[in-house]
């Protein structure tokens, strides 16, 4: 993801998509670097290849989306300034993404259904970025890819969450 977070900056970048290369440079790689040390640290049953899943209390859900309420705004300020190509669809793909990887570090199976929700998002943006230019199709197939990924792993996430409630 860390790899992936500075390909994709550079090709936002290339487009004017900065909240997309902010959002994945500035939020995404740092925190897919938490999330693996947070997946490290709580393996299921002392299973290393396996991360016990975590269930949030409502509490944590309000403070969630709280905190993607003045991240959201925040960014469409900082968006607007750069002057920002499709703004909206930027700004909510920074709630999104946000949404994602908060729920990725804290290991809930909903990440991969905000990714997926994120997926949609940009699938949309790099459309409207392939009218004017062609070659960003390449882009818009990457994230039709990810969001049939990201709803498998939510599938499995479930699976896996449901069974370890079990035991």
């Amino acid at each position: 993801m860390i790899l992936f977070s500075i390909l994709y900056g550079f090709i936002s970048y290339s487009f004017s998509y900065y909240g997309e290369m902010i959002t994945y440079l500035g939020m995404t790689a740092p925190m897919a670097l938490f999330a693996l040390i947070s997946w490290l640290k709580n393996p299921y049953n002392g299973n290393i290849a396996e991360v016990k899943t975590n269930r949030l209390k409502l509490k944590e859900i309000i403070f969630m989306f709280f905190l993607s309420a003045i991240v959201t705004v925040l960014f469409y300020f900082i968006l607007k300034a750069f002057d920002t190509s499709s703004l909206i669809l930027s700004a909510f793909s920074v709630t999104t993404s946000f949404v994602a990887v908060y729920l990725t570090f804290r290991r809930n199976p909903f990440f991969a259904l905000a990714y997926a929700s994120n997926d949609i998002i940009l699938i949309l943006l790099w459309s409207v970025a392939t009218i004017s230019n062609n070659s960003y199709i390449s882009v818009v197939i990457c994230f039709v890819i990810f969001l049939i990924n990201d709803l498998y792993g939510f599938y499995n996430w479930l699976k896996t969450q449901r069974r370890q409630s079990i035991k």
